[in-house]
């Protein structure tokens, strides 16, 4: 019998408290990607095509390939250390719930932290709410309290997006007057423009969060930061980029 190798499981970049947790994984996950998102692969690969190759004429091949390792190792210690933080808060919440549950505070940790699906667990915490005394009930809302914790903490992140936010915004740090045309738009933007409302996208989408957004916009943000202080280090006897 053939088993289905899940190479994220291994090289996926998991919370650093996580018992999965591996140095190795800040490297190896930006050369995985998730099948769930052919889009995305898609827009990656693409970005990469279209502004990679000026750039390693520019840089050459050495400097552009630390401009790419050196984003994609930070994108993935920035998310790590902002989601660090996160994850600790939510743990801290659902540990207090769990000593000491009741109907309000199961209602609250779920509107600061929801990730189940909303007809289900609205029927619960209403059922809940309604018999708050219920041995059951007080059990299973203790189990959806860790199951919080436990997506946040035990979860894997893929992807080359952290890297190739890198590569978006050296390019418009070197070259932020060169205007780009793009297929939606009739008229051509100048890149540090592009780019920035692109940075300032993922910033609103991270605070924004929709329902069943599993983007690391954190990381795509910490790719783009460590570019630029990468490239303020490469640009220290240059003036102008066009």
């Amino acid at each position: 019998m053939l088993m289905k190798l899940d190479l994220g499981e291994y090289f996926g970049l998991y919370f650093i408290l996580s018992d999965d947790f591996k140095p190795y994984q800040f490297i190896t996950y930006m050369f995985l990607h998730s099948t769930q998102s052919i889009m995305h692969l898609f827009g990656n690969m693409f970005a990469l095509f279209i502004f990679g190759p000026l750039l390693e004429q520019f840089l050459g091949q050495k400097k552009f390939l630390i401009l790419y390792m050196v984003t994609g190792i930070g994108a993935g210690i920035f998310y790590t250390t902002v989601n660090y933080l996160e994850v600790v808060s939510i743990r801290n919440s659902v540990q207090s719930y769990v000593e000491n549950p009741s109907s309000q505070d199961f209602n609250q940790l779920i509107v600061d932290h929801n990730v189940y699906k909303p007809e289900f667990i609205y029927n619960f915490v209403d059922r809940y709410s309604r018999n708050e005394n219920d041995p059951r009930l007080i059990e299973e809302s203790k189990e959806l309290a860790r199951g919080l914790y436990r997506y946040f903490g035990d979860y894997n992140m893929v992807g080359a997006s952290g890297a190739v936010f890198g590569i978006l915004a050296a390019f418009a740090l070197f070259f932020p007057n060169t205007e780009l045309f793009l297929l939606f738009l009739p008229f051509p933007i100048k890149a540090k423009y592009l780019v920035g409302f692109y940075i300032l996208y993922e910033l609103y989408a991270e605070f924004q969060r929709a329902p069943g957004d599993n983007v690391a916009h954190l990381a795509h943000i910490g790719g783009a930061l460590i570019a630029y202080f990468l490239v303020r280090v490469w640009k220290k006897d240059r003036h102008k980029f066009y």
